[in-house]
């Protein structure tokens, strides 16, 4: 039996799972789609899902296990809950917003988005934690005035702040 992740994030669709696992999955790498488990006629009162169809998804992005659910429209996405991705380079700041925001997403402040299906993501770069948690309070407010106009976050534009260009 293969160990099994402590914690495992669910994401609740409304019948969009597969379309949003194959979107996720093209998108990292160390990326897969794992089991698929369907609902059966068994609960179906309850469930109200056609047998046969898509209950859960196992995946995962960048060794990172999660799980897609169809759960009907009951529940839907907001920014109370997200995902961060950090980023080394511009190319992969722009890399991960273009494709996340495509489609029907939606461009927030700070480098925040939703995708098309309404979950968050924050798309950073990964020297902004060290920025924000330097000793220097000059330098951290440079950076803060910086970045918090931003959409897509601006790398060179943040570095340049930091040094106090």
């Amino acid at each position: 039996m293969a160990k099994i992740q402590k914690i495992i994030p669910c994401l609740w669709f409304d019948h969009q799972a597969e379309e949003a696992v194959q979107l996720y999955t093209s998108l990292f790498k160390n990326s897969k789609t794992d089991r698929i488990i369907r609902y059966t006629e068994a609960g179906q009162e309850e469930h109200q899902m056609p047998s046969g169809s898509v209950m859960t998804i196992e995946f995962t992005l960048d060794n990172q296990e999660f799980l897609a659910l169809n759960g009907g429209p009951v529940f839907k996405f907001n920014e109370a809950v997200s995902f961060i991705i950090n980023c080394d380079t511009q190319d992969e700041i722009d890399y991960y917003w273009n494709h996340l925001t495509a489609n029907g997403g939606e461009e927030g402040m700070c480098g925040w988005l939703k995708d098309k299906f309404g979950v968050s993501w924050q798309v950073a770069p990964t020297v902004l934690n060290e920025m924000m948690a330097d000793p220097d309070p000059e330098k951290v407010k440079r950076v803060t005035l910086a970045f918090m106009p931003m959409k897509k976050l601006n790398l060179a534009v943040i570095e340049k702040a930091f040094k106090g260009g």
